[in-house]
């Protein structure tokens, strides 16, 4: 259950308007542990005066609260820098934008995901290739090895194998393993959901996990090859407008 009082009670603490908060992190991912924090992401709209102005900007704001036993961790980016990050291949804009896990929200937040959908191109498969190979090196180190970067390396493979071929953002590792059926997942999710945040396999078929890990990246250089997304973003000018609306709107 998610408790959205005090995941309210951060955000309506921020200083700034905010255009969009959801959950991110292992929770969006369909894995949580039950001692597993809550990441909250967002957008926040800096004043025109402080924009013009000769002052630093909170380009980005990071807030870390503990209420009670739970961990809440938010991270805000101003709207100029965010939609920055859109127009790069950056999948993680992409799946906070998309998140079905929202604290707050607004109509812009409707007109941002139609926005960025124009933005999402086949290059996007080299930002899940690099967090892939991350996790996957964390996993393979460790002795014993942790549930939870395998579980990581599966999401993120299958999220950018799926964006590559259909063009839609699914971050959620169960609603995706129900489309690439991949048998052994439903047992690894289970272990984390039932354990600590630093659960670890008794055993694992390393020898196993390294060919599902490169047959799902083979998959996912095939379906980035085949893809009918676009080279480029074309949402550039959309976004631009957005950013002065959102900019006035916040005077």
């Amino acid at each position: 259950m998610i408790p959205n009082d005090d995941l309210r009670q951060v955000v309506d603490g921020q200083a700034y308007p905010l255009l969009f908060v959801t959950i991110s992190g292992a929770h969006l991912y369909g894995f949580p542990s039950p001692d597993s924090d809550y990441d909250l992401r967002g957008v926040h709209i800096l004043p025109v005066e402080q924009v013009v102005g000769l002052n630093e900007l909170e380009e980005t704001v990071e807030v870390s609260e503990m209420h009670g036993d739970l961990q809440i961790n938010l991270v805000t980016h101003d709207v100029r820098k965010y939609f920055e990050m859109m127009l790069k291949r950056n999948g993680y804009v992409l799946e906070q934008i998309f998140s079905p896990l929202i604290v707050h929200t607004s109509p812009e937040h409707d007109e941002l995901k139609r926005i960025a959908r124009s933005c999402i191109i086949r290059h996007h498969a080299h930002h899940y290739f690099g967090f892939a190979k991350t996790q996957w090196e964390l996993f393979a180190k460790e002795n014993p090895p942790r549930v939870k970067p395998l579980l990581y390396v599966l999401r993120v493979l299958l999220t950018g194998i799926h964006l590559m071929k259909t063009g839609e953002v699914e971050a959620n590792l169960v609603h995706l393993n129900y489309v690439y059926n991949l048998p052994y997942v439903h047992e690894l999710i289970a272990r984390k959901l039932e354990g600590a945040e630093k659960s670890t396999l008794k055993s694992a078929d390393l020898t196993f996990y390294q060919g599902e890990y490169d047959r799902l990246r083979g998959q996912l250089e095939q379906a980035s090859a085949n893809s009918t997304l676009p080279e480029t973003p074309s949402g550039k000018a959309a976004l631009n407008d957005l950013l002065v609306h959102l900019r006035l709107k916040a005077k």
